[in-house]
């Protein structure tokens, strides 16, 4: 049975804009699944990237029309300027590890509940309230928030320095054995690729 390492960082756009095809494209191959969401502003400058603020105005040009063209293409509303964004991701990261940990609820779900919180809803996800509502809209116990959260700092950081030694550089990011597939638009490579594994 083929394994997605799944590594996500909580503010990206484009890990909202992949939607569930992730959780389809794994369940259509029985493959599963570990949420690894990371601090990418973190592995930024140790990779070679920039934060979108010190990117060349092109780029951040370039990025809006792009992230408009693939909302309409997904069928997912998106607000290119979020009312708070940048905020903290690491509540809500804390929150997936935690939840992913306990079991019994929809780790998927839960995502991309918080992504959708920030991009199609104008919430902030480093309010409590917001991330235990996605707690419990797909069944986990919303007090995670709190209860998970030594064990989601350690996690989370694990996690960040996993993905730089992974080769991990942006998100969203999937891992299967040695094949790395960056950003939403490589999700039907990696259904191939799974297809291709039997």
């Amino acid at each position: 049975m083929a394994h997605i390492d799944y590594f996500l960082f909580p503010l990206s756009p484009f890990t909202y804009l992949a939607g569930d095809r992730l959780e389809q494209i794994a369940q259509r191959h029985g493959a599963t699944i570990t949420y690894k969401p990371f601090d990418l502003m973190s592995v930024l400058p140790r990779t070679g990237g920039l934060p979108v603020n010190e990117r060349h105005e092109s780029r951040r040009a370039y990025r809006l029309q792009e992230l408009a063209r693939i909302s309409k293409k997904a069928g997912l509303p998106i607000n290119l300027q979020p009312a708070h964004w940048p905020t903290n991701p690491a509540p809500a990261a804390y929150a997936i590890i935690a939840a992913q940990n306990a079991g019994g609820g929809d780790v998927g779900g839960l995502v991309r509940c918080i992504l959708a919180a920030c991009f199609a809803e104008q919430r902030d996800i480093a309010d409590e309230t917001v991330i235990r509502d996605c707690l419990a809209r797909n069944g986990f116990d919303e007090n995670l928030v709190n209860s998970g959260m030594i064990t989601g700092a350690e996690t989370y950081a694990a996690n960040t320095e996993e993905a730089v030694s992974r080769g991990v550089f942006g998100s969203p990011f999937y891992i299967v054995g040695d094949e790395k597939f960056w950003g939403q638009d490589r999700l039907d490579y990696l259904d191939d690729y799974l297809a291709e594994l039997g």
